[in-house]
């Protein structure tokens, strides 16, 4: 656990829940590496799926599809937003939301590791900027390798049973918290969700020092 500059006390923390099939969650993943980094903040990453989220909900996909106008109105906000926030120019994915249980195993494997945000990123970047699957060996062999990790050992834990299992279990967790969509983010037990609210999940840990996610 990294520690604060100036005490020897844990740094405040912030669990991030994520999907790679969701275009908000892209949005977030491709700047909370520095944002936490400049409020002293860390991150620990949690990767889970939605689908069974939206499916508890009574809902058979995501609600950008199920609603025209919405699904309309997200496709033009997602343009100004990464003109906002400096990304590639969106690429409306041609499938969507596009499954990517194989990222997300991967994502459990390294999701205290060094290199969790530069492949978050990577995959995020497959989906959203260059409309390409996600959810296969070929796919993401290339950026593992591209981290320098050992690609054949990664793709087999990753597809192990005990790391299937691990996703299911995240995501039951996922549903007992009250998760709904992604980006969600949680301070201790206060939860905020969407993009928008990292700032201030990231401004209500850096003031809360004593808040820590155990103490749900």
């Amino acid at each position: 656990m990294t520690t604060s500059t100036l005490t020897n006390e844990p740094s405040p923390e912030i669990e991030f829940w994520f999907e790679f099939g969701s275009n908000y969650s892209y949005l977030t993943v491709m700047r909370i590496e520095n944002e936490a980094e400049r409020s002293g903040v860390r991150i620990v990453w949690k990767p889970f799926l939605l689908g069974p989220i939206f499916q508890a909900l009574g809902m058979k996909t995501s609600p950008f599809v199920l609603q025209k106008e919405k699904g309309t109105y997200v496709q033009q906000d997602m343009v100004r937003q990464c003109a906002k926030y400096g990304l590639p120019p969106w690429v409306p994915p041609s499938t969507f939301p596009r499954l990517g249980v194989l990222p997300l195993r991967v994502a459990l494997l390294g999701e205290d590791q060094p290199w969790i945000g530069a492949f978050c990123r990577e995959v995020m970047l497959l989906n959203f900027a260059r409309d390409q699957d996600i959810n296969t060996p070929e796919q993401i062999a290339p950026i593992l390798g591209k981290l320098g990790l050992p690609v054949a050992d990664v793709l087999a834990q990753a597809q192990a049973e005990a790391t299937k299992a691990r996703l299911r279990q995240q995501t039951d967790e996922a549903r007992s918290l009250g998760i709904f969509g992604a980006p969600t983010f949680f301070v201790g037990k206060e939860m905020f969700w969407g993009n928008d609210r990292l700032e201030d999940a990231l401004l209500f840990a850096a003031r809360r020092k004593d808040i820590r996610p155990a103490e749900r």
